[in-house]
Order: structure tokens, then C-alpha cells, then sequence
């Protein structure tokens, strides 16, 4: 059999790690798009041995980079989540981690010009149809990625990545509140249906027998309480106007307690069949906003510092993640202008995967 290669680069981003492709290497039909990266990735087998995922939702991530034809942005950024254990991928969420390596790898693969000792990289979220703009350290011209930068869930320090998102409410839905309402009751439990970067259910730890302080392990070995979430997930995803999400990564869940470490809130974030080690980057952002709007579930939960913009601090299993917001609230009405914070990246490897030449024969021997 013989085998295709597809050029790509191997990057951590954030907390998260995957290949990411040029757009222009891979098929442009969706199917064909899904074989290719269930091929590469490996995924249908838990290990993902047969392919480079990492055999987690983190870290069974793609990123596929094309020049931008928005009047804005320079490049596009489509973003795809492989399932590890099932061969199935889903192009319908985003993601905010993985988002950190695309500037870095905009500049690697020659589809963005470095500007001094910093880049400003204007990308439009494919997925989303959202706009940010990643400052990239430069010097010399060339992408820099060691540093004095640290963020949870990942060790050691690197260059620091600005990320600043904006055009991000109503990311799937069109809507702040999808439901038209900042809390619905759903199998008897008070949640917030809220589309701000990505679609969100947001309920309180202490509506599930939660203290909200658990680990990631004993959340994901926590069978009664995925019993509970996934159901009520079904059903806020049908009146958020998603259709049937039991297949889909979207809406993704998330639990708010009281912060126990000096930070606004303490909060899990579901995948949503796993809880995510650290926290989403787009989560963060939907979730900072559930504690700014008023209304919501995190209602008397959150301490939030009187700063504006704010910076809003979410303790989450690893740590902490820092979110500044720029918003607005007049006559009751939560306006977001934007949200930044810092991530780090870093590039693993450059070269090609292979695939058996079955899967794309139109694809370059």
C-alpha cells in the first residue's frame, strides 16, 4: 500500500495539542476532509495508536490555516475535533486553545509576514465567524517561543501569545441567551443557556451534589453525574436551536462554584463527555460572561473585582485562567466589546503525516 503525506505542523497551543494543515493541502469536500483527519489522527482506537492524537480530547485537535478573504482578517482558521475512540470528527465547536498556535503557525508556514518584534495576525474564526487578533512575538523576524509566559496545565514558562477576541456573542445561535431567557429550568435544575465564543449549559456544582472543587478524575469517574448532564445537555441544545446535539461536542457544559482561591469563580468545563483538565479558552470567555450578564446562574457566586475592564480569574483543576473583559451593561443588557488573554504555543515538530493512499487517492504520492 502506499502511503500519502500531507505537509503539517505539530504545535501545542494552549493546553491543547494537534497538527495544523494548510487548508490547500487537504480535501475540500467535508466528507473526504473527515476520512483524511480520522486517517491521521488515528482515531476509532482509545490509544489513537495508528495515528498522531493524543488519545484525549485535548489532545486530538486539528487546525487547518487559509488565507483570509474577509475585509479584516488575514487568515482563516477552521477548526475540527477528532473523537479518539469513535472514527467520527466534528467541525462544529472551536477552539480557543488551539487558536494560541495559530498565529505562530501562520508565520511558520509563510501565509502571514512578521512585523518587527511583534505580529499582530488578524484571523477570522471559520467556525464561529468571529475575529481576534493574536500579538506573536517576532524578533529578528523569526517566531519566538521560549519565555517568561506561564499558564496552568502546561509546565515550564514560553513566549507569551495575546489573544483578543471579538465579534464572539452568539457564536452558533445568533443570540447572547439562545433560549431568550438568562435561566431555564431543565429535569428540575437552573441553568444558563448562553452563546458567547461557544454554546454553553451552565448550571451551579451544588444542583448536582457538587462541591465544585473536585478533580478532573474523580468528575470523569463521577457515572450518576453524567447520567444527570447529558440528558439535560440534549435538551438545552434543542431549545438553544442546535437540533440534536447527542452527537455533537456542542453545547459544552459547565459547573460554577464559590472560588476557593482568590479568583472570581471556581468552574468545570465538560468536553462534554470528559471534564477538560484546565479550561477552555472560548469557555472562559463564555464563562466570564455568565458572571457578568446579569441574571444568570452564577448569580451571588461570583466575586468580581470593581476594574473596568475587568479581569475576570477562573479557578478550574490546574490552576487558573485570566480573562479581561471589555463590556458594557445599559438597561439590563450585557454588551461584550472584547476579551483578551494571554496563552503560550509552541511548535513540536514540522514535516508530514502519512496516510494510507486509500483513504485520499487524489492526494500527493
Amino acid at each position: 500500500m502506499v502511503q500519502r503525506d500531507i505537509p503539517c505542523i505539530l504545535m501545542r497551543g494552549g493546553t491543547s495539542r494537534g497538527p495544523y494543515f494548510k487548508g490547500t493541502d487537504l480535501p475540500a469536500e467535508r466528507e473526504a476532509l473527515a476520512e483524511v483527519l480520522i486517517a491521521a489522527m488515528g482515531a476509532g482506537s482509545p490509544l489513537q495508536v495508528d495515528g498522531i492524537g493524543g488519545s484525549r480530547p485535548t489532545t486530538s485537535k486539528v487546525a487547518m490555516l487559509s488565507p483570509s478573504d474577509d475585509d479584516w482578517a488575514e487568515v482563516d482558521y477552521f477548526f475540527a475535533q477528532v473523537h479518539a475512540e469513535k472514527a467520527e470528527v466534528d467541525f462544529s465547536p472551536s477552539c480557543g486553545n488551539i487558536l494560541a498556535g495559530v498565529g505562530p503557525a501562520a508565520l511558520e508556514m509563510g501565509l502571514v509576514a512578521p512585523e518587527g518584534e511583534e505580529t499582530r495576525v488578524r484571523i477570522r474564526n471559520v467556525n464561529t465567524s468571529s475575529r481576534i487578533e493574536a500579538v506573536v512575538q517576532t524578533p529578528g523576524g523569526d517566531v519566538r517561543y521560549d519565555g517568561d509566559a506561564r499558564i496552568d496545565g502546561v509546565p515550564g514558562t514560553a513566549a507569551p501569545v495575546i489573544l483578543n477576541f471579538m465579534d464572539v456573542v452568539g457564536s452558533k445561535t445568533g443570540a447572547l441567551f439562545p433560549t431568550g431567557n438568562p435561566v431555564d429550568v431543565i429535569d428540575g435544575i437552573e441553568v444558563t443557556c448562553i452563546d458567547v465564543a461557544m454554546p454553553m449549559v451552565i448550571a451551579r456544582a451544588e444542583s448536582f451534589g457538587l462541591t465544585g472543587a473536585e478533580s478532573r478524575e474523580e468528575l470523569d469517574e463521577n457515572k450518576a453525574f453524567f447520567e444527570r448532564m447529558e440528558p439535560l445537555r440534549i435538551k438545552a441544545g434543542e431549545k438553544m436551536g442546535l437540533g440534536d446535539v447527542s452527537q455533537s461536542v456542542v453545547p459544552k457544559f459547565g459547573l460554577l462554584a464559590p472560588p476557593r482561591a482568590g479568583g472570581a469563580i471556581a468552574a468545570r468545563y465538560f468536553m462534554p463527555w470528559n471534564c477538560h483538565p484546565s479550561y477552555a479558552v472560548t469557555g472562559s470567555i463564555c464563562t466570564g460572561s455568565c458572571l457578568l450578564a446579569p441574571g444568570t446562574v452564577a448569580a451571588g457566586l461570583a466575586v468580581l473585582p470593581p476594574e473596568h475592564p475587568t479581569p475576570v480569574k477562573i479557578e478550574h483543576p490546574s490552576g487558573s485562567i485570566d480573562v479581561v473583559f471589555d463590556y458594557e451593561i445599559v438597561d439590563g443588557r450585557f454588551t461584550l466589546n472584547s476579551a483578551g488573554l494571554l496563552r503560550t504555543a509552541r511548535k513540536l515538530f514540522a514535516g508530514a503525516v502519512s496516510i494510507p493512499g486509500d483513504v485520499w487517492p487524489g492526494a500527493a504520492a
